[in-house]
């Protein structure tokens, strides 16, 4: 009955980890610049800085609450885009399997946030930006 118990207590202790050991504080995202490839980007948020050289590319990020900023730059053309973060849903299960002080930990180290695992960024560049620059005239213009 003792030994039961003890591994009950155990199998339970294991699979209702939290989201920094299921997932962890890091995550891979991969970053595009449609408009503009091989653009190089430097994404921020409050936990650090990366870059990616040339884009498309991908990159590991510490998982944050806050926001991941995303500078793509080539030549002249620049691009600023914000992603938000999303709390996992595994987050709300953390608090009745895991506990209160298993969500804290996921909570301070961003284990319980996500970011989209795309980030398009709308850099245009070259022929784009030059095609985007150029709105056609309205009808009433023209006609003057």
């Amino acid at each position: 009955m003792r030994i039961s118990i003890l591994a009950t207590i155990f199998i339970v202790s294991i699979f209702s980890g939290c989201a920094s050991v299921t997932t962890g504080q890091n995550q891979s995202l991969s970053v595009e610049t449609p408009g503009c490839p091989a653009a190089s980007c430097k994404l921020s948020n409050d936990k650090g800085t990366w870059f990616v050289a040339s884009t498309p590319g991908t990159v590991t990020v510490n998982r944050a609450y806050g926001d991941m900023n995303v500078t793509c730059e080539k030549g002249d053309a620049k691009a600023i885009t914000q992603f938000k973060s999303n709390t996992k849903g595994m987050a709300f299960g953390n608090v009745l399997l895991g506990g209160v002080i298993g969500a804290g930990v996921d909570v301070a180290t961003g284990a319980a946030y996500d970011y989209p695992p795309v980030l398009s960024v709308d850099l245009r560049c070259g022929a784009n930006a030059a095609a985007a620059s150029q709105a056609p005239a309205s009808p009433a213009a023209a006609s003057k």
